[in-house]
């Protein structure tokens, strides 16, 4: 039989940050594509930190598939695209957005150029997010 905690009052549970820096919420579109794979999908940016990005895509997909991904900046931005390679490193089917999964992508690299243009997008943006 497995033990179990009972916390008395005064007790609590700590939930300490495992990100080196702290997410930015965006809202913005971009498309992805399997490494092999010429076929462009769209999904939705939903917040960024310079290690990766929450998403929300139409189809399921598998922890540690690698995608090419091309970020679209907002229209008053400097930057207009930003074409990276990222890697999904946690995924869950999600409530309140019908049909769509949400996944962590972890950066893996960036097309030349184009890590100084997601700083700076990251910079831009206004919504850090706590925690």
């Amino acid at each position: 039989m497995a033990e179990v905690n009972i916390l008395k009052p005064g007790e609590g549970i700590a939930i300490f940050e495992r990100r080196r820096q702290p997410r930015r919420r965006v809202e913005l579109s971009f498309d992805y594509s399997r490494l092999v794979d010429r076929e462009d999908h769209g999904g939705t940016l939903a917040d960024a930190n310079e290690g990766g990005l929450q998403v929300y895509l139409p189809e399921k997909l598998q922890i540690g598939d690698l995608f090419k991904i091309k970020i679209f900046a907002p229209v008053n931005s400097e930057v207009e695209t930003i074409q990276a390679i990222a890697k999904v490193v946690w995924a869950s089917r999600t409530k309140g957005r019908s049909g769509k999964y949400r996944y962590g992508l972890q950066l893996q690299s960036f097309y030349k150029g184009d890590l100084n243009k997601y700083k700076a997008l990251l910079n831009g943006v206004e919504g850090k997010l706590e925690g």
